[in-house]
């Protein structure tokens, strides 16, 4: 069952090393892969939190909310780009079992879109982002982006 505490892991400071397709509902194209750093940090007791993400090789940073709804025990995951000045659709879901599932809709260069995030290997040391996007309703699966996240040194479980 997911809790307000589910993303209390992700507080604090990371190293992220990020992989994604050039084009992002083409599961043939290539990946190119890049470092970023990002700090969360939580809200409301923990029921909430925000994360920065900074991302040199790509010109950009981005922004993270995280909202944990009581009713009806799920998340919201809202994301913001630093390029577009843009806050994306959310996604929404929940953990169980240690891994968290979050869908939404959105588009993608005019096409529509289902949209899956999944938080998995999830430690105090780690944590594995990854995207995916269908174009066909949720039949089929791109995964266009990895983030893998592990502390840098010096902090605790790092």
């Amino acid at each position: 069952m997911s809790s307000p505490h589910d993303f209390d892991f992700f507080h604090g400071d990371w190293k992220v090393v990020n992989r994604r397709r050039t084009d992002f509902l083409d599961p043939d194209s290539g990946w190119e892969e890049f470092p970023a750093t990002s700090r969360c940090r939580p809200l409301f007791d923990g029921a909430a939190n925000v994360d920065e993400i900074d991302m040199p090789h790509l010109g950009a940073k981005g922004a993270t909310l995280r909202l944990f709804d009581r009713e009806t025990e799920q998340w919201s995951l809202n994301w913001a780009a630093s390029r577009s000045g843009k806050l994306y659709p959310p996604v929404t879901g929940r953990f169980e079992g240690g891994r968290g599932e979050f869908y939404g809709d959105d588009s993608y260069h005019g096409k529509d879109v289902r949209v899956r995030f999944v938080w998995a290997d999830v430690s105090a040391a780690g944590a594995r982002w990854e995207q995916a996007f269908s174009a066909d309703g949720g039949e089929t699966w791109v995964t266009n982006w990895t983030m893998d996240f592990s502390r840098p040194s010096g902090t605790p479980g790092g």
